[in-house]
């Protein structure tokens, strides 16, 4: 079941209903039901890998909450009779006992995720699909609904449990709920437990308010995907199948990042929405990320939850283990402090977003992907004391508009070049196309007709030129508050704009031969 179907409107219509009628304390059971439903149009195989997933990490945090409060008890117990070093060596004993369990549980999951994704049958190879308006990162034999998703959601409250950072769910079928909730499976957001545990086994009420703004969210997210991102697909398709270069090598970049943005936030919206009508606050993936200034603010602002994710679960436990510290160590005695105190960021830094590529796909174009979004980053971090020098010296310039928006076109330029290895068959033809600017460049195909060759009519440009419009204006006046909680509270506005969105999905949408609108490019309906 896709979220951008009909199919599951009503499922999420019936599921309301339901669960707001039921007493408050069985309210949990109908959410875990509905998963379990929705898990289950994706098939037997995909419903053993969750169930595994699911058994793996609770036996995991059992054990581990029971080490954690045996550790306590110990302790207290003796705290006249140990000696101070005594205290901290049963500590550190106690500790790698824990981080073995923690990694056995880890292993297990990552074993399933890898079999799953990259083994069972998988398809190697490093193009992007477009033939039916929808993006493929790969085909595989064994197709399992949002495994990247919910193994990754395990694995961090494995972690944070181990770091005693979470509490530990003692209900298997709460425990159950927390891992499967099911609008976050498909595509995220990646919540931990502290955004989601209680929230989950809490009675909720109806409000009308969040009901409106849910559905107001559902439909925005409709639009963005509809109207606006698989409009645009056919024109990617066709400039990636002929291999067109020059000055539509640039619209490529432009119109996938377009693309991409559209699909992704749009289903996103389509997520959180159907969470808000339940009363249910799933963390925020997106923050605006094309006004960002740098790399690194925009991946803090772009699939939040992953860079998250791979920051606190790989990032920083890298850079604090002892070999990095070796590695440090080295670094000062044979680079020079400055290079050997930076040392182990850099390795860590490249290393986890080699990881992230790879967690995308195995395949070369995600993993040169990956590599110069961590160059990159790490350059900026070297030249940010030029920067600073630069603001200081001339701080009017600085926080002018013209220049702020000048960083932010240069870092939505840089970001959209380097998405575009997602798109070509290997690495070797991207960059072959990108060169071509430089000898087969010519601006006169944007009037002379060639962009009309590309499958996207006249008429679809200006309906993809007026829906990027409306999606730059909302975001400009979502920046201090939902735009969506504002028409709340103008009835008469409000319900005309949700009734706007409704005609503009249904007369402008992207349907019929050619068009399959339940894909999204992160895993919709199978990732």
């Amino acid at each position: 079941m896709s979220f951008a179907s009909f199919e599951f409107l009503a499922f999420l219509a019936i599921l309301t209903l339901v669960y707001f009628i039921v007493p408050k304390k069985v309210q949990w059971i109908v959410l875990l039901l509905g998963s379990v439903v929705f898990y289950a149009f994706a098939g037997l195989v995909s419903f053993f890998f969750l169930f595994f997933a699911i058994v793996i990490s609770f036996i995991t945090v059992q054990v581990l909450g029971k080490r954690h409060a045996a550790l306590k008890k110990y302790l207290e117990d003796t705290k006249d009779t140990l000696t101070k070093d005594e205290r901290k060596a049963y500590r550190a004993k106690h500790k790698n006992g824990s981080l073995l369990i923690v990694c056995i549980g880890i292993l297990l999951l990552t074993l399933s995720l890898v079999y799953v994704k990259y083994l069972s049958g998988f398809s190697f190879k490093n193009g992007v699909s477009f033939g039916s308006g929808a993006i493929s990162f790969g085909s595989t034999l064994l197709e399992v609904m949002g495994i990247s998703y919910y193994t990754f959601i395990s694995i961090g409250y494995m972690i944070d449990v181990y770091r005693e950072k979470a509490a530990v769910e003692k209900n298997f079928f709460r425990h159950a709920l927390f891992v499967s909730f099911f609008p976050q499976l498909a595509m995220g957001p990646i919540s931990r437990y502290a955004d989601t545990g209680e929230q989950l086994k809490t009675p909720h009420s109806f409000e009308a308010k969040e009901a409106w703004c849910g559905l107001l969210r559902i439909l925005w997210g409709f639009f963005k995907k509809l109207v606006v991102a698989d409009a645009i697909a056919p024109a990617i398709g066709a400039i990636v199948g002929k291999q067109l270069g020059g000055i539509y090598f640039i619209l490529l970049c432009l119109f996938y990042s377009i693309r991409i943005y559209g699909d992704f936030t749009g289903g996103i919206d389509i997520v959180l929405g159907a969470a808000q009508i339940l009363g249910i606050k799933l963390p925020e993936n997106f923050n605006r990320p094309f006004s960002s200034k740098s790399t690194a603010e925009y991946w803090n602002r772009w699939h939040m939850t992953m860079g998250n994710w791979f920051t606190n679960y790989i990032f920083y436990p890298l850079s604090l283990t002892k070999t990095m510290q070796k590695l440090s160590k080295w670094g000062r005695a044979k680079l020079g402090v400055g290079v050997g105190k930076r040392l182990p960021v850099y390795t860590a830094t490249i290393i986890t977003w080699l990881a992230t590529g790879l967690w995308h796909g195995i395949a070369w174009n995600f993993v040169v992907w990956g590599l110069l979004n961590g160059v990159v980053i790490l350059i900026s971090q070297e030249l940010n004391p030029l920067y600073e020098k630069f603001r200081a010296k001339f701080p009017k310039l600085w926080n002018s508009a013209p220049y702020q928006s000048f960083m932010a076109i240069r870092t939505f330029l840089l970001m959209s070049l380097i998405r575009v290895f997602d798109c070509y068959c290997d690495v070797p033809l991207t960059f072959n196309r990108f060169f071509s600017i430089f000898y087969t460049f010519n601006i006169a195909d944007i009037w002379n007709g060639g962009i009309m060759n590309i499958k996207v009519t006249a008429t679809q440009y200006i309906i993809i030129a007026v829906g990027i419009v409306i999606m730059t204006a909302v975001s400009r006046l979502s920046i201090k508050r939902p735009l969506r909680e504002t028409l709340w509270e103008k009835p008469i506005l409000g319900n005309a704009v949700l009734a706007l969105l409704c005609i503009a999905i249904l007369v402008f949408g992207s349907y019929g031969l050619g068009f399959d609108a339940s894909a999204f490019i992160y895993g919709g309906t199978f990732n």
